[in-house]
């Protein structure tokens, strides 16, 4: 990975914050890959909590998170046509990192000179897109913006909007960046993390999203994975108010353990790398890169970032 800064100059906290945080998605989203699999191979694994043999493969979730860490290290800040353009570039030199429909049609648009207001708004009829897209790449935004929850909620609305201008797209995204921005402070409360579903709740817009991070509080942390994807989603309709809630459960119960929350995440099934992937960048901005185990970044396909 090449993070950018020189021998001459410090490195920006900021990015590295964001540089832990895409580890910790990278990894989630390659761990939740391997789920992809026989049924009989998954509950061995799941029995005896032993992951699939190396390598594993990342999907479009990190390389959309990659496309993130890139124009915030460029521009300090989300900068709209520069991250629209950025998606499209890496999405043309690596078309097959399982993109979904309408992600494919958007981006392909972008590159072809379509402005990326016009290809957002268009998508699905003119409704925009409420997938779980823009929140399974916006980790590593929140973990830059540590501590600034505002910053954060404002930041990942503008990066959502290039492919998902639904609300509902936008909001997921919201959600995820101000619990991975409150992950990533140093000075939050130290073990489970009730906090950041409530500070989650205060800065997502009214709508479904908010709904279900509502109930995952309510939930508590002691309900079983099972009844909590009955109540909040597992991402298997592909949106974010399907997906985000289940996230922030299951993050906010295991924030200082990365191995334990990406397993309970993938038990959930479902979209499994996408929520391992959310989980992954929000865990992984809570313990940094001691946090994540060293054989499964090793085990997991090797990731560049253009710093």
């Amino acid at each position: 990975m090449n993070t950018g800064p020189s021998d001459r100059t410090a490195p920006d906290p900021r990015l590295q914050r964001a540089l832990v945080s895409l580890e910790g998605l990278s990894v989630g989203d390659a761990f939740g890959e391997t789920f992809f699999a026989s049924a009989d191979a998954i509950v061995k694994r799941f029995e005896q909590r032993r992951p699939a043999p190396p390598p594993w493969f990342w999907t479009d979730d990190t390389a959309m998170a990659i496309g993130i860490v890139e124009v915030l290290a460029k521009c300090g800040h989300i900068d709209q046509d520069e991250l629209a353009a950025t998606f499209a570039r890496n999405h043309a030199h690596d078309p097959n990192r399982g993109y979904g429909a309408g992600a494919r049609q958007i981006l392909r648009q972008i590159e072809i000179g379509m402005r990326w207001q016009a290809a957002s708004k268009g998508a699905f009829s003119g409704a925009g897109s409420l997938g779980n897209g823009a929140a399974m790449r916006v980790a590593p935004l929140g973990a830059w913006h540590a501590g600034n929850l505002a910053e954060a909620a404002r930041e990942a609305a503008l990066s959502a909007e290039i492919t998902h201008s639904h609300p509902e797209g936008i909001a997921g995204a919201i959600a995820v960046a101000v619990a991975a921005a409150w992950a990533a402070d140093p000075k939050r409360p130290r073990g489970p993390g009730a906090a950041m579903l409530d500070v989650a709740i205060d800065l997502t817009p009214g709508g479904e999203v908010r709904a279900g991070i509502e109930r995952a509080r309510n939930l508590g942390p002691d309900m079983s994975v099972p009844t909590a994807v009955n109540a909040l989603g597992n991402g298997l309709s592909i949106t974010s108010p399907d997906t985000v809630p289940f996230v922030l459960w299951n993050a906010a119960r295991r924030i200082d353990d990365f191995e334990d929350a990406l397993w309970e995440t993938a038990t959930g099934m479902g979209d499994v790398d996408t929520t391992c992937a959310m989980v992954g960048g929000i865990v992984g901005a809570a313990v940094g890169r001691a946090g994540i185990p060293a054989d499964w970044i090793a085990s997991r396909e090797p990731i560049a970032v253009i710093c």
